[in-house]
């Protein structure tokens, strides 16, 4: 009877332990936090610009107020964001997410 109620209770410890572990995966995800930058809108002192998450998802290509413009936009990884600009991220997702552990920035989601 003893032996049993062993059993029963490292089988649950195991099992609490996987739903930890599974949640603590999936509440970081696979991918690190990005936003759409204009690369050529570099700034020393700000960084680059942030666009519109559109302008990253169609061909680079953002409306402006005289119609179509070109942007050479791009998605930028775990930037440290402020006042609309992203700074000391990197353009490689890969990179990003090795250096973030399994994407956890801690700097929040994607916006645009």
């Amino acid at each position: 009877m003893a032996q049993s109620r062993r059993r029963l209770r490292s089988s649950t410890v195991v099992l609490g332990g996987m739903g930890v572990l599974a949640a603590a995966l999936t509440s970081c995800g696979s991918d690190p936090d990005r936003r759409c930058v204009d690369r050529d809108s570099y700034d020393h002192l700000n960084g680059y610009k942030i666009v519109a998450d559109r302008s990253c998802t169609s061909s680079g290509t953002a409306s402006g107020s005289a119609g179509r413009t070109r942007t050479d936009a791009d998605w930028y990884y775990d930037a440290d964001v402020s006042n609309g600009y992203a700074d000391d991220g990197t353009f490689s997702r890969s990179e990003a997410v090795d250096r973030g552990g399994f994407g956890c920035s801690g700097s929040g989601s994607s916006g645009g």
